[in-house]
């Protein structure tokens, strides 16, 4: 008897926008994206907080960069990626407990964190501003 085997063709190039990840796979991305953001953007929040303490002078800089419409999406922003990465990462160490890895339950989970960041993040935002 002769085997044939039979070889898959395979892309000759990853179409990324055709890939349509699951729910959990894009909360996954966007943990470490906000991650980076966080880290990236650190010298950023650390000069707004030097000059939020530092005197009089120095806090009147700090309100004129923090009103800025610019500067208000920046922090934002940061607000969200914060309240992302610690939803999804209190998932992820229930996933590392074992908690919650059957498909529906990990979708589940997943949505729960997008849900409740967002929405922490509107009733932050508006109270904030």
């Amino acid at each position: 008897m002769s085997e044939v085997t039979v070889r898959k063709q395979r892309p000759k190039h990853l179409a990324i926008h055709e890939i349509r990840l699951p729910l959990p796979g894009i909360v996954s991305i966007l943990h470490r994206v906000s991650g980076a953001g966080l880290f990236l953007l650190l010298p950023f929040l650390l000069f707004l907080f030097g000059r939020s303490l530092g005197s009089p002078e120095t806090f009147a800089t700090f309100e004129a960069v923090v009103s800025h419409p610019l500067a208000k999406l920046v922090l934002l922003g940061l607000l969200w990626a914060y309240l992302h990465h610690f939803c999804a990462g209190i998932r992820f160490l229930l996933l590392d407990l074992h908690q919650g890895l059957d498909l529906p339950s990990a979708r589940n989970s997943a949505r729960i964190v997008l849900v409740v960041s967002l929405a922490l993040t509107v009733i932050i935002g508006v109270k904030l501003w």
